[in-house]
């Protein structure tokens, strides 16, 4: 076997595209056990308030946000699709209206707790629902805005003609953060808004 010559193991992990699906699924595993953290402790606080006010009080259903959040998945999916046909200026297309939908998710957000705040009263420090509220959903708004600004970078790309069907791959795997964004948002809409109200 010649110096140069490399086995199958060590020709996929030099492969910058392997190690970048490892590296996400590793980031992936990472913030999930993160978030099941956060979730754990907002199950576990759920009616230990001492004080008010309570989630049944002043949450009302993002539904209009969730809607939006959830649909951006799917426009990710058109912006791949688009890619991978070779349509960049369609892509990047897509890509903006992905990053329009978080965007109206994250304006949702920022609605609801200047509402909770100035309204009801309710912050980080009221009680342990503001706590745990403002910790698990702010931490998944957080995210949003990670995942906002790379279909940002995506987007410019695209629009420019720097981002093509030979970087699909590694648009695919930036598009499995947000689709681990939107598929966290289930959970905490769940938790939050069904169950811990």
């Amino acid at each position: 076997m010649s110096a140069t010559a490399m086995l199958p193991a060590e020709t996929a992990a030099a492969d910058p595209v392997w190690r970048g699906r490892v590296g996400m699924i590793g980031l992936i595993l990472a913030e999930s056990s993160l978030f099941a953290v956060f979730v754990v402790a907002y199950l576990y606080y759920i009616g230990k308030s001492l004080n008010g006010p309570y989630p049944k009080d002043v949450l009302e259903l993002p539904v209009a946000g969730t809607v939006c959040l959830l649909s951006s998945s799917v426009t990710i999916a058109f912006a791949l699709r688009a890619l991978r046909a070779g349509r960049q200026r369609a892509a990047g297309m897509w890509f903006v209206v992905t990053i329009a939908l978080g965007a109206a998710f994250l304006a949702g957000t920022a609605s609801e707790w200047y509402r909770l705040i100035v309204r009801d009263g309710l912050t980080i420090g009221t009680n342990l629902f503001g706590t745990t509220f403002y910790s698990l959903v702010g931490l998944h708004a957080s995210h949003v805005t990670i995942g906002l600004a790379i279909l940002t970078l995506l987007a410019s790309f695209a629009l420019s003609g720097a981002l093509d069907r030979r970087h699909l791959e590694r648009a695919e795997i930036a598009s499995w953060y947000w689709h681990f964004v939107d598929a966290v948002w289930i959970v905490v809409f769940t938790v939050v808004y069904v169950i811990g109200r």
